[in-house]
């Protein structure tokens, strides 16, 4: 049997330092150091995260057996990579329509983990509306962690888009998904890592 690779890919604006990547990796080295664990530094811009994460799976795919954990736009990227490739998938708080979110953001932008600065600009929204999964092509890929509390994102967004797939729906909480210490073991598990 392959080995298994965890990949963790973080949301806007956040980085590899992110809590919830930590909590992950400290989990895998603590409990199950057979998992690699990679948590890459994504670009600002959508269409170069994307070209690294093929990058990082062309690079891994062969060797390993994959599971992806995608935080808030981490979330919608793993649904493309999903799309792309069939690995399973937990999503936390995921951001389901980004290209209208981020709207909001165009312009100078700081990343408050890495201090790098840059511009969005409106061709950035048109690039993440390329990587949209209209129709999940297989739900029970899926397990969604949702806080209804999610202060950034329209919790009800991702109810409902990934309503075939497993679901843990929490009252409360906010989106960086409160306690989320207590799932390292379960989402290894769904990954079937």
């Amino acid at each position: 049997m392959k080995p298994s690779l965890l990949l963790y890919v973080h949301g806007f604006n956040s980085s590899p330092l992110s809590h919830k990547a930590n909590v992950m990796k400290e989990y895998c080295a603590q409990y199950r150091p057979d998992i690699k664990v990679v948590v890459p530094q994504l670009p600002c811009f959508p269409q170069q995260a994307a070209q690294l994460l093929l990058d990082i799976v062309k690079q891994y795919q062969g060797e390993y057996r994959i599971g992806l954990v995608g935080s808030s736009l981490g979330g919608y990227m793993s649904t493309w990579l999903n799309s792309q490739f069939g690995f399973k998938a937990v999503v936390v708080n995921p951001a389901v329509k980004p290209y209208e979110l981020l709207l909001d953001y165009l312009g100078e932008q700081e990343n408050p983990y890495t201090h790098e600065r840059y511009i969005l600009e409106s061709h950035h929204i048109d690039e993440l509306i390329a990587l949209d999964v209209a129709e999940l092509g297989n739900p029970n890929d899926f397990w969604l962690l949702q806080q209804t509390e999610d202060e950034v994102l329209d919790y009800r967004q991702a109810v409902n888009k990934f309503a075939q797939s497993k679901q843990t729906v929490e009252q409360g909480g906010d989106h960086s998904f409160v306690d989320f210490e207590r799932y390292p073991q379960q989402i290894i598990a769904f990954l079937e890592l």
